[in-house]
């Protein structure tokens, strides 16, 4: 005897009054709901309905039974529920700040038809770390040297005018004696680019070229940063994609090349493997990165 579908016809029968709406509410025929309640009946002995002309009416002993019945159904459904919900297994990924909306939503669509279910958190370089070792997140994006990169993004410099030369030199930022009472012209570096392998590097050619501190600064947020680059000379250190999306017109730097290397980093098992091969690309499209054979991915193309 199918123990569910005997409980869930008999609760269905019970809920409409009578045995072919209940069949229709099951989806299974009258004749199957029919037996399925008469095997109920024979298993307990006792009669659950009163079978008459004017319906089924449920005898004492089915208006007993009805709210165990309804309990165990409801908790048949909310497995079934939770079952779809495991197959679908999402992948919490702790992912830049810097990927757009459109970029994640194209991600998370390739994912899909890859599958795998991603549920995306975002938060700067050090952080996303810290949640995979924390295992907040099962994988994240996180921050490499580009020695040790997977994805790498290549960095310049980005102004509101595009009278800038080919190559900006950080040198050119320096202050003249008849221009020491102007304001200079500053980079900033945005959170994501806060980590060691760009930000020192940026700092130790600005002492080097004889910048003032103040020149090279990091910035608590990339929308501060682009407001002070929009008003101004200053430049934005970026790639070409974000340079492209915030408007700006992107050069390469002259002194240093500047990198950002990612890797998948992941808590547990194979989804750092599984991530990187079947979505290489598409988080290449979503940071901006070089495709393998050393292009540029989709929009980032110069």
């Amino acid at each position: 005897m199918d123990v569910l579908g005997a409980w869930r016809a008999f609760v269905n029968v019970s809920e409409r009054g009578s045995f072919t709406e209940g069949a229709a509410a099951t989806r299974v025929p009258q004749s199957v709901a029919s037996r399925r309640i008469a095997a109920l009946e024979k298993h307990f002995g006792e009669r659950l309905f009163d079978r008459s002309s004017r319906g089924a009416m449920l005898t004492q002993f089915g208006r007993d039974m009805l709210p165990s019945a309804k309990r165990l159904v409801h908790l048949a459904d909310d497995m079934e529920h939770e079952a779809e919900r495991a197959k679908l297994n999402p992948l919490r990924l702790a992912v830049p700040g810097i990927c757009t909306v459109r970029d994640l939503a194209r991600l998370d669509a390739e994912a899909r038809q890859n599958g795998i279910y991603l549920d995306f958190h975002a938060a700067p370089p050090a952080e996303r770390a810290e949640l995979v070792r924390s295992r907040e997140v099962r994988a994240a994006l996180t921050a490499v040297p580009p020695s040790d990169a997977v994805w790498s993004v290549r960095l310049g410099l980005a102004g509101a005018t595009d009278q800038l030369a080919e190559t900006v030199y950080v040198e050119t930022l320096r202050a003249g004696r008849a221009a020491l009472s102007s304001r200079r012209s500053r980079i900033w570096i945005q959170p994501e680019d806060d980590v060691p392998h760009i930000r020192d590097r940026m700092f130790r050619t600005r002492d080097a070229v004889g910048l003032q501190p103040a020149q090279v600064t990091v910035s608590t947020t990339l929308t501060a940063a682009t407001a002070e680059v929009l008003g101004s000379t200053d430049l934005l250190l970026c790639s070409v994609k974000q340079a492209e999306e915030l408007g700006l017109h992107w050069r390469p730097v002259g002194e240093i090349r500047l990198v950002r290397g990612f890797e998948v980093s992941a808590a547990v098992g194979d989804d750092a493997e599984r991530i990187q091969a079947r979505l290489w690309h598409a988080i290449a499209r979503c940071l901006g990165a070089r495709d393998r054979d050393g292009g540029a991915s989709s929009r980032s193309r110069t």
